[in-house]
């Protein structure tokens, strides 16, 4: 699970980054939930939200090493298109990206089909509004509903995955999502044996604010990711 590169919140360097891919690139192949065959060395990469710094500086890195990835997007947030200077877009803290959404502070929609044609990229729903799915009063269909329609609708492509916003959920929520989307991933730094996932959600690890490039795979976290897993596959989905 990634979010930003360079950015003051929820972010890698952009060199650390670089060298983090160039191992993936190396040790590992990178993968789509889509994808039917999948190795002991799979690895699927998730940036949530869509930010605008993921066209600008991530998916260069993508199309340099021949990495895939799949990308949260938030339809609320996400214009059609726009003439905007780059280093305006880029501007705003991670706190005022959303405030800021019409300078453009999320890739465009036309940013995502030239992403999405290149086969590296692979579109998910991270909900209509980015929401708490666990908060009251929240149109759980429209989050869930209508953010993939837009999606399709947009990028005329069929919309599989559901990133949970700030990873909430409960076994209701997951029942529901589960109607309109094959997969479910949320926050949890835990591994997984396949797109099924931990009782129906896929977990995934914490990536961001690497420290170094390969670190996070080393045999001490990994064995606590299994263990994570192991355990939450015991209890369910609390």
């Amino acid at each position: 699970m990634y979010h930003h590169l360079n950015s003051d919140r929820c972010s890698n360097d952009y060199a650390i980054f670089e060298t983090h891919l160039q191992f993936i690139s190396q040790h590992m192949i990178s993968v789509f939930p889509s994808d039917s065959k999948l190795k002991k060395n799979s690895i699927c990469l998730v940036f949530d939200d869509g930010y605008f710094d993921f066209y600008h500086l991530i998916y260069p890195l993508l199309k340099k090493y021949n990495i895939k990835a799949l990308l949260g997007v938030i339809p609320s947030v996400t214009l059609d298109t726009t003439g905007i200077d780059a280093k305006i877009r880029l501007s705003p803290e991670h706190n005022h990206l959303f405030k800021e959404y019409k300078k453009a502070t999320f890739c465009t929609y036309e940013e995502l089909l030239e992403m999405q044609d290149s086969q590296l990229v692979q579109i998910a729903s991270h909900s209509l509004t980015h929401v708490n799915l666990l908060e009251n009063n929240i149109a759980l269909e429209d989050e869930l509903k209508l953010s993939k329609s837009i999606l399709e609708e947009k990028l005329n492509t069929k919309i599989e995955s559901f990133i949970f916003p700030f990873g909430k959920y409960n076994q209701d929520i997951l029942d529901e999502t589960k109607k309109y989307y094959k997969y479910a991933f949320r926050i949890g730094n835990g591994i997984n044996k396949d797109f099924n996932g931990v009782n129906g959600v896929i977990y995934r690890i914490d990536a961001d604010n690497l420290e170094d490039a390969s670190s996070i795979f080393n045999f001490k976290n990994m064995m606590k990711f299994r263990l994570k897993s192991f355990t939450k596959s015991l209890v369910g989905n609390k």
